[in-house]
């Protein structure tokens, strides 16, 4: 375990981050999914911008590699429209 006060501190703060960064992937996996699932062509436009939204955020937070931000944001695009 570690002794100094900075450590200390650090080991808090990474427990914090790591569970709000799971919080937020898991949410916008689920709204991924959810749009997935939709078959409403309105629904899906509904939630679309709202969905590429949470990847760009999770992106510009290192949550997840911004290419893979960019592959899901396309592969939803031509679901939806697809519909």
């Amino acid at each position: 375990m570690a002794n100094h006060k900075s450590a200390l501190k650090r080991v808090r703060s990474n427990e914090t981050k790591y569970l709000r960064n799971r919080y937020y992937h898991k949410t916008t996996r689920n709204a991924v999914r959810k749009l997935r699932a939709t078959e409403d062509k309105a629904v899906a436009e509904e939630l679309f911008p709202s969905v590429v939204s949470m990847l760009d955020k999770l992106a510009k937070r290192n949550i997840i590699h911004k290419n893979k931000a960019g592959n899901l944001k396309s592969k939803l695009a031509k679901h939806v429209a697809a519909l």
